[in-house]
This record gives C-alpha cells, structure tokens and sequence, in this order.
C-alpha cells in the first residue's frame, strides 16, 4: 500500500512535466517510453534473459500491436495538454476502465453488471459536463463566455477521451500476452515497440529529435523516472500483492493529485466550475465501474 501511495503520487507529476515541456507532444513521449525502457532493460536483460527467448513469434506480434496502442495513448493524451486544462485532461484519460469495461464486453464476452452501467453513464455524463458545460453557459449568458472557456477545450478534452480509449485498447491487446509472460519481460517488449512507433510518427511529423535545451532532456529523463518507474512500474508490481479493485480506485487519486499540483505550479490552471463538478462525476462513475469490475 505505500509503494501504491508513491506511485500514485509519481504518476500525477505526468501532466506537470509535460507541460513543461515545450517539445512537440509525439517526441515527450518517445523519449518517455525510450527512456524507460533504457532504465529497465539492463535489469531485464540480466534477471530475465531466459524469458525473453522463449517469446513466440505470435506473442511478439500481439505485443507489436499493444505498442501501437501505447503509442497512440500518448500521443493522443500528452497533445490533449496543449489545448485543455490539467484537471480536465487527466480526469478524463483516467477514464480508461470505462473503455477497458465496454471493450471486454464487445470483444471478450465479458458480463456488464447493472452497476457497471450505471458507472458507464454517469461518467460519460460528467464527461458531457466537463465538455459543454462552460461553452452552453456562456452561450445562455450565465457565466462570463470569456472567462469560463479560460483553459478548457472541447477539442482537448476529446483527445483526452481518445488517449483513455487507447490506452484500454493497450490493456486488451495485451491481457493475453501478459498470461503467458511475466512483467517486466512484456514490459520491456511492449515498450519498445511503443518506442519503435513513437520514432516513426516523429519522423514522420518531420519533428526534431536531438535539438533541445539540457532543460528539455531533464524533463524527458523525469518522465521516465518518475511516472514511468516509480508510477506505472511500481503500479503494475503492486498488482501483484494488492487487490486489482485497490489498485484500480487508487488511480482515482492521480487527476486530484494532478489538479493539484497544476494549480500550484502552472499559471492560470484554476478549473472551472463546471470543470470541477464534472470531473467529480466522472471519478464517481469510474469509482462504480472500476469496482464492480473488482468483485465480478
């Protein structure tokens, strides 16, 4: 339970180093998942080597496909933060379960229980609210249009919910994969095909890749360091020796934590209203579903 406090606490510096970073969005996160992957592999190599031989061709595949869907989660989700706000962002790429639920669903033939449901649409309707809710009050004269647009954008917040999709594609894709191999050595396969993606969307975005500030190389090294290793690393050991119902509800705590160290330490980044009100519901139905999924 402390290792989850730590790494919950590691993932919602995410959002405030990817603001800080003014690179373009695709090359944070290749040097993100590359730096990561860089910090992992020696002890792979050497704890793991006989595992990663015995990877099937087929596994090799699927986890090619999981990359992707890495990568396009990252993408998707570190663009949302050039054009809405943290609180935003964070709540609703945090969404994932949600997806994760209707995918098992569709694809899998998992069960919907009543309650998952009911969590399915409160959060989409909190969702809605974070959304619409500035735009059709200004629209209706009832809040300052100016001031309530301030850091939001439907836009954003669609990127945002297109990240959480991905990254509940990322977790369908390699549900199979990671029955069959450990973690670290899925880990690290699955990472460096997300890295092998990440290049080839940089390249050919024509993005720059080596010429940054030392500031910059800093803050790629900080993401990979504190929510790569001490939060999602640290988060998938800890489903290991803690319930996945904890684990999942506890993520919960990254868009508070986010929010909060945003409004500390990047100008301008009070959430609305409606912002705040939404994203309450939208936790609320992630809370539901995530839950009901614990104990199915």
């Amino acid at each position: 339970m402390a290792a989850l406090a730590v790494a919950v606490i590691a993932v919602s510096t995410s959002a405030i180093l990817v603001r800080w970073s003014t690179a373009p969005s695709v090359v944070k996160a290749f040097y993100r998942v590359l730096f990561t992957t860089a910090l992992l592999l020696p002890w792979a190599l050497t704890r793991y080597r006989s595992e990663f031989r015995t990877i099937r061709g087929r596994d090799l595949f699927v986890a090619g496909l999981t990359g992707v869907a890495l990568a396009l989660h990252f993408v998707s989700w570190f663009e949302s933060l050039r054009h809405t706000s943290v609180a935003a962002s964070v709540t609703l790429v945090q969404s994932q379960p949600l997806f994760v639920a209707i995918g098992a669903w569709a694809l899998l033939d998992e069960r919907l229980t009543r309650q998952m449901v009911v969590g399915i649409l409160v959060a989409l309707a909190g969702a809605a609210a974070m959304s619409l809710g500035d735009p059709v009050l200004g629209a209706l004269g009832l809040v300052d249009a100016e001031a309530g647009l301030q850091g939001t954008s439907s836009y954003g917040n669609l990127l945002a919910l297109g990240g959480a999709v991905m990254y509940a594609a990322y977790v369908l894709a390699g549900r199979s994969l990671r029955q069959r191999v450990s973690l670290v050595p899925y880990v690290v396969v699955v990472y460096v095909a997300c890295t092998a993606v990440l290049l080839v969307i940089a390249v050919g975005q024509g993005a720059p890749l080596v010429d940054y500030r030392r500031r910059e190389w800093l803050l790629f090294l900080g993401m990979a360091v504190g929510p790569g290793i001490f939060g999602h690393t640290v988060i998938n050991w800890a489903l290991a020796h803690v319930e996945s119902g904890v684990v999942s509800v506890s993520l919960l705590g990254e868009p508070v934590g986010s929010t909060l160290l945003a409004m500390l330490l990047l100008p301008g980044e009070i959430p609305t209203p409606t912002t705040v009100v939404g994203g309450a519901v939208v936790l609320f139905g992630i809370y539901l579903t995530a839950a009901a999924r614990g104990h199915a």
